[in-house]
């Protein structure tokens, strides 16, 4: 009888272990879904900033998921970008939020990633259309109008110049979409006041090879009055280079993005303007889609973010005046 009593404890503590143990397995927690934000260069205060946004986004979302954060040491490092998402298709993350370094070249690598049945958002620089219906995919975009942006720029620095003043482009990198279409609208404004273009080259997006590239600019064409940017980086290495040059005339500057390093020069007039696309919340916008896609709640539909143009005058305005 006590062996008979030993062995039915005994079966009856496996059962209340198991019985508990498939309870515990219930009302646990859902896995939380690996969620990856793949910047492009992380020396660019405005991918910084977006970076740091996203962790604060995860921090106040931390039972909701799990975010991984990655980027490039350069604008040009298309290679180490597509290393990137091939990575994170290898550790299983549920979803991509990606700012392609190249609108073309990153195309196949996320095609790779959809095919792994993961879910990708394109923000900040729209990838090429004709690239994705070639590999017959379709990814949304979440973004502003470049083009629409950069005439807002443009437009306000040439205001106050006559006709045929001289103007100089710095763009991005070439390939990518939003240097082409921050070129356009540039060259839309230009057109539109009949000034005259006198060249556009491309500084990669890159400080101190817009400062390089500036300088020899005035060398060659010494008679520039005006230089737009296509982001705040290459505005600020134009700026360095115009001190530097000393000129017998002043020179504007426009720029796009409205990074911090720039706000002290928009405040002296040193740049005239740029452009406040809310950079910081891209890449919590792309999230939160992502978010939404894995839910089921929205499917490949593109979303137009706002932008603000910022001049001396609407800093003063809002008591940012030195």
């Amino acid at each position: 009888m006590k062996f008979r009593s030993v062995k039915w404890l005994i079966l009856w503590c496996s059962f209340f272990l198991v019985a508990c143990g498939k309870q515990d397995a219930e009302n646990a927690a859902p896995e939380r879904p690996k969620i990856a934000l793949i910047m492009k260069s992380m020396a660019n205060e405005f991918f910084v900033t977006m970076a740091e946004a996203a962790r604060q986004h995860q921090a106040t979302h931390s039972q909701t998921y799990e975010l991984i954060v990655n980027g490039i040491k350069n604008e040009s490092d298309l290679a180490q970008q597509v290393a990137l998402v091939d990575q994170m298709i290898a550790m299983g993350v549920k979803a991509i939020v990606i700012c392609p370094a190249d609108s073309k070249a990153l195309v196949p690598a996320l095609a790779r990633a959809q095919r792994a049945g993961i879910h990708v958002v394109n923000i900040d620089n729209r990838l090429d259309d004709s690239v994705l219906k070639e590999m017959g995919i379709s990814i949304p975009f979440i973004g502003p109008s470049n083009r629409e942006g950069a005439k807002l720029v443009a437009d306000y620095v040439l205001k106050d110049f006559s006709e045929k003043t001289p103007v100089v482009i710095l763009q991005g990198i070439p390939s990518a979409n939003n240097s082409i279409e921050r070129r356009l609208g540039f060259e839309d404004a230009i057109a539109q006041s009949q000034h005259e273009l006198l060249s556009v080259q491309s500084a990669a997006w890159d400080q101190t090879k817009a400062a390089e590239l500036t300088s020899a600019i005035l060398s060659q064409y010494p008679q520039t009055k005006v230089i737009l940017a296509a982001n705040d980086n290459m505005a600020l290495g134009a700026a360095s280079a115009v001190a530097m040059a000393k000129m017998d005339h002043a020179i504007s500057i426009g720029g796009f993005d409205n990074i911090s390093a720039v706000q002290p020069l928009i405040e002296s007039g040193v740049i005239k303007a740029t452009l406040d696309q809310q950079g910081d919340q891209f890449a919590i916008y792309g999230i939160e889609f992502a978010l939404d896609m894995l839910a089921g709640k929205v499917g490949m539909v593109d979303r137009e973010t706002a932008v603000n143009l910022i001049t001396r005058e609407n800093m003063a305005a809002n008591g940012k005046s030195p």
